[in-house]
């Protein structure tokens, strides 16, 4: 593995300047981990749409049989436009996006994105001017990171970089349509998912670094690996260093809860991984540290966005058939959730809404939140080039740049991420000078555990599949309920109540 060892460079690092900016191994010492774990992006499905740098058409999309959100129906269907009325965009604020080898064409990408949906411009995009008091797009690089080219077929199949590729256009482009003035720092690491014992450590020095250098109020961990994948649980313990710093310098961090709900992998055979038996769940959305974001299929409208749901389009999950009661979201099949073999359970899961399912004392509750995950009712992505990143279209033949509904919880990880950026500044619109919000867990648990709060605050997801899209009668998987359960936790957010509530519970009206 090579490293650019720039000490000085790392020392001066804040503020950071646009474009990339590599730092060295020697500038994140850490604590090492000692096992070997199957780390990889929460994207559980990809499908190509059209190779236009226009938007596909919802009848386009539901010619696959999906339905396509814009960032205007999922701000409207999240009920944004309050808090945008207010001036609230997440000005000040820094988002932290962290993704293995990263991406050569995310500034162009990024700029298409924008163009297509009207959505304001970062300084650092490809073929854009700055203008004064524009919000940033800049890149944080450990090391020598790049996506090409890809490792072959006849590859070990540890670098699977076309996966990362997309992974950075999902994270940079729909964090960026939740807060759209906010500034984007995206941290990259060169190191493969599947080398846990140089690939975990990359990623936690990187974010320690972030941490305790202050580039970022908020990160976004679109990755996770099974909490038996590691050697022993002191292994995985030796890894938490960043987000114990992260609650001592008030830094949220979020972790997709996984895309196999129940069912997780251990790296043995690197191809055909094992799977575990029994329900699992994956780190580190299960660390008590880390806010855990589950997965929906969104049932509303995907081009105007609605707060109930719309049966009529694509796919059949929201139709009436297996939406007969007409839910606005369902638990997705696949949603990562259940209860950790690592942690115990939190103090602040001690008191849950009324009807919740029972978390075990000894055991912590994934995940703690959702958003919208399906592949089916999924988000518009734009990726040029995939040639060299290997996305594969239908026939197993590689398209052209275009756009591509993706689905998973990477995608609910930094929409959330962008709701705080928005929390933050209201933060310090109401307490100037008062430090970010940080640590959400027990807050929002509060917030749940007042009845009146919680209706206005969350929708509760209470209806859908068992999360396991391959279930067994060793592991059925988890159903939702009203309240938390272990397939969306205490649900998806009704942002214009939720995020005054939070600030509120944090810091005080």
């Amino acid at each position: 593995m090579a490293y650019s060892l720039v000490r000085t460079l790392a020392r001066r690092i804040a503020p950071l300047a646009i474009g990339a900016t590599t730092i060295g191994a020697a500038a994140l010492s850490s604590p090492a981990a000692t096992a070997a774990v199957t780390f990889h992006p929460n994207i559980t499905d990809v499908q190509f749409i059209s190779a236009s740098e226009t938007p596909p058409t919802e009848a386009q999309c539901n010619s696959v049989s999906r339905r396509c959100f814009n960032p205007t129906a999922e701000e409207v269907s999240y009920n944004l436009p309050p808090l945008y009325a207010k001036g609230l965009m997440g000005q000040g604020q820094t988002i932290v996006i962290v993704d293995a080898f990263g991406s050569q064409t995310i500034q162009n990408d990024l700029h298409v994105f924008n163009n297509a949906f009207g959505l304001p411009h970062l300084c650092g995009e490809a073929n854009y001017t700055c203008l004064p008091g524009d919000p940033t797009f800049s890149e944080l690089q450990q090391g020598s990171t790049s996506t090409d080219p890809n490792p072959g077929m006849n590859s070990t199949g540890q670098e699977n970089r076309a996966a990362w590729a997309l992974e950075v256009a999902l994270d940079v482009e729909w964090s960026h349509s939740m807060a759209p003035k906010a500034n984007i720092l995206l941290v990259t690491t060169p190191t493969a998912e599947t080398l846990g014992v140089q690939g975990f450590p990359d990623f936690f020095k990187a974010e320690d670094f972030v941490i305790t250098h202050h580039l970022g109020s908020v990160i976004s961990q679109s990755f996770a690996s099974a909490e038996e994948a590691f050697a022993s649980s002191q292994s995985l313990l030796n890894l938490r260093f960043a987000f114990k710093d992260a609650v001592a310098n008030h830094v949220t961090v979020f972790g997709s809860s996984g895309d196999g709900g129940t069912s997780n992998i251990i790296k043995t055979p690197v191809k055909t991984p094992t799977t575990l038996p029994n329900p699992t769940v994956e780190w580190p959305a299960s660390d008590p540290l880390v806010t855990g974001v589950g997965g929906t299929y969104e049932c509303t409208n995907p081009t105007v966005g609605s707060q109930t749901a719309d049966q009529t389009q694509s796919p059949g999950r929201c139709r009436v058939g297996l939406n007969p009661t007409g839910d606005r979201e369902l638990g997705w099949i696949a949603s990562g959730g259940g209860y950790s073999h690592v942690f115990s359970r939190p103090d602040f899961q001690s008191t849950l809404p009324t009807g919740s399912t029972a978390i075990p004392s000894g055991q912590r509750g994934v995940p703690d939140i959702a958003l919208q995950a399906s592949a089916t009712t999924g988000m518009l992505v734009y990726i040029t080039n995939p040639g060299y990143t290997g996305i594969a279209c239908p026939g197993k033949t590689l398209c052209s740049s275009g756009w591509y509904v993706v689905g998973g919880t990477s995608s609910s990880s930094p929409q959330w991420a962008g709701l705080i950026a928005i929390a933050n500044q209201l933060n310090q619109r109401l307490h100037p000078g008062a430090a970010n919000l940080g640590y959400i867990n027990p807050a929002l648990y509060t917030m749940a555990s007042n009845p009146a709060m919680y209706a206005a605050d969350f929708y509760d997801v209470t209806h859908g599949p068992m999360n396991n899209p391959a279930p067994t009668a060793q592991n059925p998987g988890y159903p939702d309920s009203t309240g938390w359960d272990p397939v969306t936790g205490l649900g998806t957010p009704n942002a214009a109540n939720l995020i005054p509530d939070l600030v509120a519970t944090v810091s005080g009206p």
